[in-house]
C-alpha cells in the first residue's frame, strides 16, 4: 500500500532537519512496542545506512539514496536486504518543508511518503507514534528552555545548552532511550559499559563498578547513573542482595569519582520504594520520611552513596521513579501481555495506589535534572494525580479493548515473588505526587494514563493534516 503523511510543525523547517540528522533520532522514531530495534544509524541522511534487528536473528537495512536527497529538504530510504526487498517493496521519501504560519512565524511541513506491501494499520500506528514522538520532543525542549529563562534561538525553537553526558545503564529501556532524546537535543552522551570490547566503540568508556577509572569522568559535565540489577523477582535473600550490591557499592565509588573528577552534576536513579510498601491514603511527596521494609532500607541506602559528591560540591538529583509505562520493557508489556488474554484483572481489590510515570516524561525529567540548577535533592517521578490499580487495569484492557472483569488474588503474585516481594511490588500502596516537579512549574506530556498507554503500545490514530500554513 501506500501511506502519505503531513505534520505540521511551529518550528524553523532547518532546527527541525537537524533534529533528523542528529544520532538517536531512529530509535526516538521507533516504537519499543514494534517487533525491530535500531542497533545502528545511519552517519548520513544521503548515503548511510540504517539496521534493525528484527526476530528470529533477522536483520532490516535501510539504505539512503544519493539520488534521492537533497540536502535540507528531502532524503529517501529503502529495504536493502533480502528477503525484504522483494517481500515489502519498502521506499520511504521523507520531506522538511519550509512553511509560513499566518502571522510570518517560520514553521514546517514534515511529510513522509511510503510505498510498501504492509498493512495499512501497521503503517498507520508507526506513523502516528513518530508524529507525536517527534512533535512532544521539540515542544519539551522549547519548554526546557522556558524553564531555564533561555531566549529564543530562531523563530520557532529555542536552544538548549550542550553538555557532555556519561550515563551508566546506558542499553536498558530507559537507558537507550534516554540517551536517543539526549543526543537528538545536541548534547554528546558519552557510555559508560562495562565490557572493555565494548569500550572501543566511539563516545563509550570502560567503566569497572568497584574501581572506575581516575579518567572516567573526564570533560564531563553530567554523569547520569541509571545501572542496577532489575528489582522485580523473587524477594529472597539472594535476589535482595544482588539488587543492594549492584547499586550502593558501585554508587559510593561514583560518588567519589564525581569528587575526584570534579563534576558538577549527579542524575541518579532511584525508586518511590522509598517510601515502604504501604502508606495507606497518605500523600507522599518528596519531604515523606523513608518508609520501612527491606526495598525502602535499599534505597536508602542507595541515596546515601552518594553523600562524597554532595560534599565535593556536586548538584545531586535523584529521580524516585514510579511505575514506568514503556512498550518496550518493563512492567508494561508483560501486564499487556495478561490483559491480552481477557484473563487479567486487579490485583485483589484494587484500590492499592498505582504511582505510574509514562517513559517520555521520565526522560524529560532526567533531562531537566541535568540542565536546571535549581532541581537538586529528590524528584517524585510520578504522574500527577495518580490512579490506584483497578483504574489502571481498567484502562489498559480499553485499550487493548478487552475484558478485565477476573480480579487476581493475593497468592498468585505471592507465588512468583514470594509473600514479600508481593507486598513490595504487586500490592505496594504508595500515593506519591511529584511536588518538587509541580512547584518548579513543570509540564508533564501525560497527565492522563490512556494517551500514555495508546503511545507506547502503538495504539494511537494518525490524525489527518489540515493544513494552516504556506509553503
Amino acid at each position: 500500500m501506500s501511506l502519505h503523511t503531513r505534520q505540521l510543525l511551529h518550528h524553523d523547517h532547518g532546527y527541525v532537519q537537524e533534529w533528523f540528522a542528529r544520532p538517536g533520532a531512529v530509535r526516538r522514531l521507533t516504537p519499543g512496542r514494534a517487533p525491530l530495534t535500531p542497533i545502528s544509524e545511519a552517519a548520513s541522511l544521503r548515503d548511510g545506512i540504517t539496521e534493525f534487528r528484527l526476530p528470529a536473528g533477522l536483520r532490516w537495512r535501510a539504505r539512503h539514496t544519493p539520488e534521492g536527497y537533497v540536502a535540507g529538504s528531502r532524503f529517501v530510504d529503502e529495504v536493502a536486504n533480502q528477503p525484504f526487498a522483494a517481500i515489502t517493496g519498502w521506499r520511504h521519501a521523507h520531506y522538511v518543508e519550509a512553511a509560513t504560519g499566518p502571522n510570518g512565524e517560520r514553521w514546517c511541513i514534515v511529510g513522509d511518503d511510503v510505498d510498501a506491501r504492509i498493512p495499512a494499520l501497521g503503517l498507520e500506528s508507526l506513523f502516528a507514534f513518530r508524529h507525536t514522538v517527534l512533535a512532544a520532543d521539540l515542544a519539551a525542549a522549547d519548554r526546557l528552555a522556558g524553564y531555564l529563562d533561555l531566549g529564543h534561538g530562531t523563530d520557532s525553537g529555542r536552544l538548549l545548552p550542550h553538555r557532555t553526558i556519561a550515563v551508566t545503564g546506558s542499553s536498558g529501556t530507559v537507558g537507550s532511550a534516554l540517551c536517543a532524546l539526549l543526543t537528538t537535543s545536541g548534547h554528546r552522551v558519552i557510555r559508560l559499559v562495562r565490557s572493555p570490547r565494548e569500550a572501543a566503540a566511539p563516545d563509550t568508556r570502560h567503566w569497572d563498578p568497584a574501581r572506575p577509572s581516575p579518567r572516567l569522568l573526564d570533560d564531563v559535565d553530567a554523569l547520569i547513573h541509571l545501572a542496577g540489577e532489575p528489582i522485580a523477582g523473587r524477594f529472597t535473600d539472594k535476589h535482595l542482595e544482588a539488587v543492594r550490591s549492584s547499586r550502593v557499592e558501585p554508587t559510593r565509588a561514583l560518588a567519589h569519582a564525581v569528587a575526584a573528577a570534579g563534576t558538577p552534576v549527579v542524575v541518579s536513579a532511584s525508586a518511590v520504594g522509598y517510601y515502604g510498601p504501604d502508606r495507606g491514603r497518605e500523600i507522599l511527596t518528596e519531604t515523606s520520611v523513608r518508609g520501612d521494609g527491606p526495598l525502602a532500607a535499599i534505597v536508602g541506602e542507595w541515596e546515601r552513596a552518594w553523600d562524597p559528591a554532595r560534599e565535593a560540591g556536586a548538584r545531586v538529583s535523584v529521580i524516585r521513579t514510579g511505575l514506568v509505562q514503556a512498550g518496550g520493557g518493563g512492567l508494561l508489556p508483560m501486564l499487556a501481555r495478561i490483559v491480552s488474554t481477557g484473563l487479567g484483572g486487579r490485583l485483589g481489590k484494587g484500590n492499592q495506589w498505582f504511582p505510574w510515570i509514562a517513559l517520555d516524561d521520565l526522560l524529560d525529567i532526567y533531562h531537566r535534572a541535568v540542565l536546571d540548577p535549581d532541581l537538586a535533592g529528590p524528584i517524585n517521578a510520578v504522574a500527577p494525580g495518580g490512579v490506584d490499580n483497578a483504574e489502571f487495569t481498567k484502562t489498559l484492557a480499553k485499550v487493548l479493548r478487552r475484558p478485565a472483569a477476573i480480579p487476581v488474588p493475593k497468592f498468585g503474585p505471592a507465588l512468583l515473588l514470594g509473600s514479600s516481594g508481593a507486598d513490595e511490588l504487586a500490592f505496594a500502596n504508595q500515593r506519591v505526587e511529584p511536588a518538587a516537579l509541580v512547584d518548579a512549574g513543570h509540564i508533564f506530556r501525560y497527565n492522563d494514563l490512556e494517551p500514555a498507554l495508546r503511545h507506547e503500545l502503538a495504539r494511537e490514530e494518525l490524525r489527518p493534516y489540515r493544513g494552516d500554513a504556506s509553503v
